[in-house]
This record gives structure tokens, sequence and C-alpha cells, in this order.
């Protein structure tokens, strides 16, 4: 399915909870990878402010584009943003939505610093 990419300069962002690895089967806990590097998956959950609405968005960042420093309330940007549809099946039950991606997330703080 395709990604779309997301447009984040008009909105606000802040961490709502710390990274915590996604996990890929809950049964045996094994952590997600991408499909394409292998890299371990992340799962960030960041309260997405816009046009005067908040939305709770779970994003999935590979392990590498985890800023330092990142802590609750924090406010931060994502590089790299994209939306995808999914759909699924489930013992005759579909389910579907709007899954997020980003490159990075880093403290708004951290950006445009010299390393």
């Amino acid at each position: 399915m395709p990604a779309f990419p997301v447009d984040t300069t008009a909105a606000t962002m802040m961490l709502a909870m710390p990274p915590v690895p996604k996990i890929k089967n809950k049964r045996t806990k094994e952590q997600a990878a991408d499909y394409e590097t292998g890299e371990l998956l992340m799962s960030v959950t960041v309260t997405f402010i816009y046009d005067d609405s908040a939305e709770l968005l779970t994003v999935t960042v590979p392990e590498s584009g985890i800023g330092e420093g990142l802590a609750p309330g924090s406010h931060l940007t994502m590089s790299g943003l994209v939306a995808r549809s999914w759909e699924m099946e489930n013992n005759g039950t579909k389910t579907s939505g709007i899954a997020f991606r980003a490159v990075a997330v880093v403290p708004l703080a951290l950006v445009g610093q010299a390393a």
C-alpha cells in the first residue's frame, strides 16, 4: 500500500509516553524489525496538536531514530513522517486503521544544534 507524507510544519507535537519496543508477536514477545534493514523498531506515543484539536498517535520509528533526551511532555519534531492505511481479517472480523511511521523523533530543543 502507498505511504502518504504527513506535513507537520503547522502542528505542535509532544511526547506522551516514552518509546517502547514494537512487539511483533504478543505471545513470544518478539520485537518487530524493519523488513528491509532488519533494524529493530520502537513505538512512540505522541500528542499531535493541529487546528485546535489534539490526537494521540502511535508512531513506529527505527531504534536509531530515537533522539536522546526524549521525556514525556517534551516538544519534539519528526522527520519523514508518513501515514499508511491497513486492513486485516481475524476470525471473520475485519479491522482497519492508519499506521504512522517516521525516520526519526527528536526533542525540539536539539533541532538545529551542532553536534
